[in-house]
């Protein structure tokens, strides 16, 4: 009989659910059905995959409410933040469907013969992995854009929101067969899926230790790999920063998800000559946040999706304290049922803490004291993560140089790092790479095929 995964309800600490694991025959059987699908699904008109992703979109609209209820249930997102998840799911779909099809146009390439083209073809099965921190946004970020390309997709999703993975796969199977289905599997059989040469690609997003691992295998098997992985994003705030807009955009970046995310706002560098007033408008408004049951609309902070996630940032916490980060306020888990942390804001820190080397996946706000401008740069690009980073300062001009000089796959300026259908999205050095989302999202799971016909004409 095959093991099973438990659902555990954050909020509470109870389990939810048990789900059935895939057995091998049934890994094999969805295989074959997407391999089987691709093939037809490839020779699809663009205007149909659009008609598709539009059908897709009507459904998540329609059935908003009871998605985001489940994804509360299972990973303990505030319920309007859930909501607003399952929307933007929505949008990303509109988005290709609207521009899809042009991304997806022969071109010509600039200097190159009249006589060649450019076209853009699926390449077959693509297996995406992915995280329980956005678990509708992740699965369809990567999914809609490979699926508007002609891929078909395997969705092996985190254990602990098996349910968000059957209900993903329930959407698309209402609007077209086998195009993405989810395998209950765990990671220990994730080798041989990929090896198959049924598949052409894969996609993870997760930790950076996930990545190495998955692009290894990938490697290995010579396909085509997007890696969105760690980050340990810095947000810079210069001496001309509106100080009270940067503090509530701060705030509410590293809070966003309870903090759980790779883009959150993590190394807050601030210049000496505006470090104590940042500081304590910063602080007040983390305080400020209301923490509770994620289903109250009253919530901003509900709590982590796990207790072993837990447990691991209030180890961070205390090494960083110990090694000379100063604890302004938190600090500590919540009493009560569920996996509650205080939000917590740590002041000090420095190279070799925690709280600045690694990613810290919580509620938890790590300040940088530096000089000025320049060694805020070499503190934000000081990270082996490179995903996104924030400017503030009221002089644009300057800001945009300094986002000119920060290692980052984004960077933006007097507000806070999130990702966008129509924008490319993606990391460098430990974060990762290739990009989802926009035209460059779309095209890494396509072959760029040159076409050089003999005689010279139109097309």
């Amino acid at each position: 009989m095959s093991p099973a995964f438990s659902t555990v309800n954050p909020a509470t600490g109870r389990r939810v659910r048990s789900y059935r694991t895939h057995t091998a025959a049934e890994v094999e059987t969805a295989l074959r059905r997407a391999h089987s699908a691709f093939k037809q699904w490839r020779e699809t008109p663009a205007a149909v995959r659009a008609r598709m992703l539009r059908g897709v979109a009507s459904i998540l609209r329609e059935k908003a409410g009871e998605f985001a209820s489940l994804i509360t249930l299972e990973m303990g997102k505030p319920l309007a933040e859930a909501r607003s998840e399952v929307m933007k799911c929505a949008s990303v779909c509109d988005y290709y469907a609207k521009h899809g099809r042009a991304f997806l146009a022969a071109e010509r390439s600039p200097g190159a013969a009249e006589n060649v083209r450019i076209v853009f073809e699926p390449l077959g099965v693509v297996l995406a992995i992915m995280p329980w921190n956005f678990p509708f946004w992740q699965v369809f970020r990567a999914a809609v854009p490979a699926l508007m390309a002609g891929n078909t997709v395997l969705l092996k999703h985190s254990p602990n929101v098996s349910g968000c993975a059957l209900a993903i796969e329930g959407i698309f199977k209402a609007a077209q067969e086998n195009l993405l289905q989810a395998l209950l599997i765990p990671t220990t059989r994730i080798p041989p899926i990929i090896a198959d040469p049924r598949v052409q690609g894969v996609t993870l997003t997760g930790s950076t230790g996930a990545g190495r691992r998955v692009a290894a295998l990938a490697g290995a098997a010579m396909k085509k790999g997007v890696f969105e992985l760690g980050g340990s994003d810095a947000y810079l705030i210069l001496e001309d920063a509106d100080l009270d807009h940067a503090a509530e955009i701060c705030a509410q970046s590293r809070l966003l998800n309870v903090g759980q995310s790779c883009i959150s706002a993590k190394r807050f560098i601030v210049v000496a000559a505006v470090r104590r007033d940042f500081e304590k408008k910063f602080a007040a408004r983390l305080a400020a946040r209301r923490v509770g049951d994620p289903r109250d609309p009253a919530t901003e902070v509900g709590p982590m999706a796990r207790r072993d996630l837990r447990d691991h940032l209030h180890a961070q916490v205390k090494a960083s304290i110990r090694a000379g980060a100063k604890l302004r306020f938190g600090g500590h888990p919540l009493p009560g049922l569920g996996f509650y942390y205080a939000p917590t804001m740590l002041t000090n820190v420095r190279k070799g803490q925690p709280a600045y080397d690694e990613e810290l996946f919580g509620p938890v706000a790590a300040v940088v004291p530096v000089r000025n401008e320049a060694a805020a740069i070499a503190a934000a690009n000081g990270s082996i993560y490179g995903l996104g980073a924030a400017v503030f300062s009221r002089n644009l001009r300057r800001a945009r140089t300094v986002a000119a000089r920060i290692e980052a796959g984004s960077v933006f300026i007097n507000d806070f790092v999130r990702s966008d259908p129509a924008v490319p999205f993606g990391g460098i050095k430990q974060s990762g790479y290739g990009r989802e989302l926009g035209l460059y999202g779309l095209r890494e799971f396509a072959n760029v095929k040159a076409i050089n016909i003999a005689v010279a004409g139109q097309f």
